[in-house]
């Protein structure tokens, strides 16, 4: 049996990918920092699955924890990086831009050289997968530190990408880089369009993997969007945003 970890497993895109994942056939890590959410998720799954606290913001308890879960599984094959936070905060409240760059960039960043390095160790193929951001496209004045936050990402795993390539590892490294999805961390903003609900960006997410895509747009229609605002004169983006 094919085994994956999923961390950021409790709700939204994390929890329905998890069940795409367990119908295909995977046996699952589910790591987030909310136990009570993944032990009812384990619950339903329809098959095995072992469930462990992971509180990415914690740095190098995280990454411990991480790899005593990759240990305690064994030959793991799929890890898809899925923990996010994400504020609108044109005021700049520190405690949110502080929030978002523990978890999206260091916390982000912790694990994935935990599951590269696994990788790197481990007999045959494996893939990283990480939830990144069409927002990562431009500096977004509205949620400054998400926006940043998700470029980094972004820019992270092609790195890891071309040094898979480089080294010659047999590990692939897909982005995804979904739109509005309908989560429970974007109930309320305004201003949203094309939204779409969990279950179909994790139906989306689960066919990039299975094609192990190196950047995968959720769906596809935000690629021209991505493109777009990467390609604007700044002059034109101070009218737009």
């Amino acid at each position: 049996m094919r085994k994956a970890v999923v961390v950021g497993a409790s709700s939204g895109i994390g929890a329905e990918l998890a069940r795409i994942l367990s119908a295909d056939g995977y046996e699952l890590g589910l790591a987030a920092r909310r136990v009570e959410l993944l032990e009812e998720l384990h619950k339903v799954l329809p098959g095995p699955s072992v469930v462990r606290r992971i509180d990415v913001t914690q740095g190098a308890q995280a990454m411990a924890a991480l790899q005593d879960l990759l240990a305690e599984m064994g030959d793991v094959e799929l890890i898809v990086l899925n923990s996010g936070v994400g504020y609108n905060n044109p005021k700049l409240k520190w405690e949110h831009e502080q929030s978002t760059i523990e978890t999206n960039v260091t916390g982000f960043a912790a694990l994935a050289n935990v599951a590269f390095r696994y990788f790197e160790g481990r007999p045959g193929f494996g893939h990283l997968v990480a939830i990144s951001s069409v927002a990562g496209a431009r500096g977004g004045p509205i949620a400054p530190a998400y926006s940043a936050s998700k470029a980094f990402m972004s820019t992270y795993l092609e790195a890891l990408r071309l040094l898979a390539i480089k080294r010659r590892l047999p590990i692939d490294v897909t982005d995804i880089r979904p739109g509005y999805v309908d989560t429970p961390m974007t109930k309320g903003q305004k201003g949203m369009f094309w939204v779409i609900p969990a279950a179909r960006a994790a139906s989306l997410i689960g066919d990039a993997i299975r094609r192990r895509s190196r950047v995968a747009y959720i769906p596809a229609r935000w690629r021209l969007v991505y493109w777009v605002l990467r390609l604007l004169p700044e002059w034109i983006l101070r009218r737009v945003v």
